[in-house]
């Protein structure tokens, strides 16, 4: 009777463990499922296109093209683009900032630090 009961201790302890684990393991997938939604949420692609000439924007390849840095989410940092020597002999027709599911990404991973945007410009 006393075995009985020890091995019913053993059991319930045992019993005590697996639910621990199983506890850890659900937890575990749950932080792990999160750490993605949260991934997948914040790399949001945008896109700021200007026409000087108004008009429907360009969907040919740009004439220029280039990743321009910036720090702490955006907000520290300057991009200039001499447009009169991208364009030597013709003028810009659009021009694009665009936040690219890569530079987004490369946000994420860094938690904001260093958050780069690219840069477009198409000539006539």
């Amino acid at each position: 009777m006393v075995l009985m009961t020890m091995q019913r201790g053993r059991l319930q302890s045992l019993g005590a463990v697996s639910e621990i684990l199983i506890m850890r393991t659900c937890f575990s997938r749950i932080i792990t499922v999160s750490l993605v939604a949260l991934t997948v949420a914040t790399t949001g692609c945008y896109s700021v296109t200007s026409r000087p000439d108004g008009g429907f924007k360009v969907a040919s390849k740009p004439d220029f093209e280039q990743r321009q840095d910036f720090y702490l989410w955006g907000l520290v940092g300057e991009s200039h683009i001499d447009t009169r020597s991208v364009c030597a002999h013709s003028k810009p027709t659009q021009m694009q900032s665009q936040m690219t599911f890569v530079d987004g990404l490369l946000s994420v991973v860094t938690l904001g630090i260093y958050s780069p945007q690219s840069a477009r410009v198409w000539c006539k």
